[in-house]
């Protein structure tokens, strides 16, 4: 009773972080010396490298993220902002329901779709609270994976966030890649929309909103059109990526034009 009470109370000291303890026992412990070493994380190795480079004229352009001039984070003032009115709202920590905290997820969509949305005045858009983009595009893959036909390919950009390929690969998705970005450094819209034509039926296509990472270069409106329609007439599945809505021209409804546009469209119709 109490190791079980010790256990208990050390769950809630790290809060909730799940903690593996190898035993002293040779059961337990020989299976975690058989575990190798996890590949290092590419961007985050650079951003250390830059936190031990010693010289002064130093620039971190690894993470996408605001700075000062010291190059310490830059927290926006309206973040500042809403953590002083959750403070002193004094609300109590109670659990979120399986899907999240409901008053998010509603300014969260009307956010990301904005207020005049016919898809989302109808009630036929559904979220769920995820962990970071990381965990959105995890349940995602792990969704499709579970419900779409064994075999189905998950198409990402050429180049793409270097983290949608083992994210897809993890859930069991193959994965393959469209053209983006040409020799010349721009857009390749004819490249793009000629392997959404050629892409077997009911595979899914990983789309960045805006702000591509890591190029930055994102499609016209005139190109999203294309691609909208192409995508819609190839009986794709689309997911949109939005991670820097707001950030990429600073505002929120620019930023999400291409997600508005593919909403407005509609789903793929069935495959035949």
């Amino acid at each position: 009773n109490a190791t079980w009470k010790r256990i208990h109370e050390a769950r809630y000291m790290v809060g909730g972080l799940l903690l593996l303890h190898a035993a002293t026992g040779v059961v337990l412990s020989s299976y975690l010396s058989k575990v190798p070493q996890g590949a290092a994380d590419k961007i985050l190795g650079i951003a250390q490298a830059f936190q031990r480079d010693e010289r002064a004229d130093k620039v971190n352009l690894v993470v996408g993220a605001y700075r000062d001039g010291g190059g310490s984070p830059w927290v926006l003032p309206t973040v500042r902002e809403a953590e002083q009115r959750l403070i002193a709202r004094g609300q109590n920590k109670e659990y979120a329901s399986i899907v999240g905290v409901p008053a998010f997820l509603d300014r969260a969509l009307e956010f990301a779709y904005g207020p005049g949305c016919t898809a989302l005045s109808e009630g036929r858009v559904a979220a769920v609270q995820t962990l970071s983009g990381t965990g959105a595009c995890r349940l995602a893959a792990d969704f499709y994976a579970r419900f779409l036909p064994p075999g189905t390919a998950a198409y990402v950009s050429e180049p793409t966030w270097p983290n949608h390929i083992p994210i897809f690969e993890t859930a069991g998705l193959e994965v393959r890649k469209y053209r983006y970005l040409g020799a010349d450094g721009r857009f390749d819209v004819e490249g793009m929309l000629e392997d959404i034509g050629q892409a077997p039926a009911g595979s899914v296509f990983v789309l960045h909103a805006c702000a591509h990472n890591p190029t930055g270069v994102d499609p016209t409106a005139a190109d999203w059109k294309r691609i909208s329609d192409a995508l819609l007439a190839a009986g794709q599945h689309i997911l949109v990526d939005m991670a820097y809505q707001g950030f990429a021209s600073g505002d929120a409804r620019r930023d999400a034009a291409a997600l508005s546009l593919l909403a407005e469209a509609g789903p793929p119709p069935p495959p035949p």
